[in-house]
């Protein structure tokens, strides 16, 4: 007979990635259900720098006169970007309290994608657990965008709860 392996003790609250989706909405619950004697920060990640990329990127690859760059709105709507991550990773741990987790908000920015910054962030945080919903994608998307539920059940240093949308959700016909 052998011994178990040793499971490290984490000591960090419970990580649960949050983007006002249903099927996030959906992972927060079971969540609350299940790790409700546990801290939760209830993450969400921000893509910095979208309006710069959008400008630059459509003056790189068009093959039509490049427009004026416009570096203060291309501010505006980045902050503004930022700004409503702020409202709903407050909205997301306001949910947890009401759920019954003593849940704190942390909005991050994306350096890599979505899944790494959630990695990292339960890494930072020594998280016994993340928790994230699975968005439903067409084949096609999935190829294409990959699936940050898999990358995060690859990476994560802790376990990971992954909440599905309900079958027939999410999918398009000929995705």
């Amino acid at each position: 007979m052998t011994a178990p392996p040793e499971v490290p003790r984490r000591t960090g609250p419970v990580v649960i990635g949050y983007d006002g989706t249903p099927v996030a909405e959906r992972a927060l619950a079971e969540a609350a259900c299940l790790l409700a004697s546990r801290p939760a920060l209830v993450v969400v990640v921000w893509e910095a720098g979208r309006a710069f990329e959008a400008a630059t990127w459509s003056a790189m690859t068009l093959d039509v006169p490049v427009p004026t760059v416009d570096l203060r709105t291309a501010f505006e709507l980045d902050q503004a970007a930022y700004e409503a991550a702020e409202r709903m990773a407050r909205q997301g741990a306001g949910r947890a309290r009401a759920m019954g987790l003593e849940a704190e908000s942390l909005v991050v920015a994306d350096e890599v994608s979505v899944a790494d910054t959630l990695v990292r962030v339960a890494r930072e945080q020594d998280a016994p657990a993340l928790a994230i919903g699975a968005h439903a994608h067409g084949a096609l998307s999935e190829v294409l965008l990959g699936s940050t539920s898999r990358d995060v059940l690859r990476h994560a240093p802790c376990p990971v709860l992954v909440v599905r949308e309900p079958a027939g959700r999410g999918r398009r016909h000929g995705s």
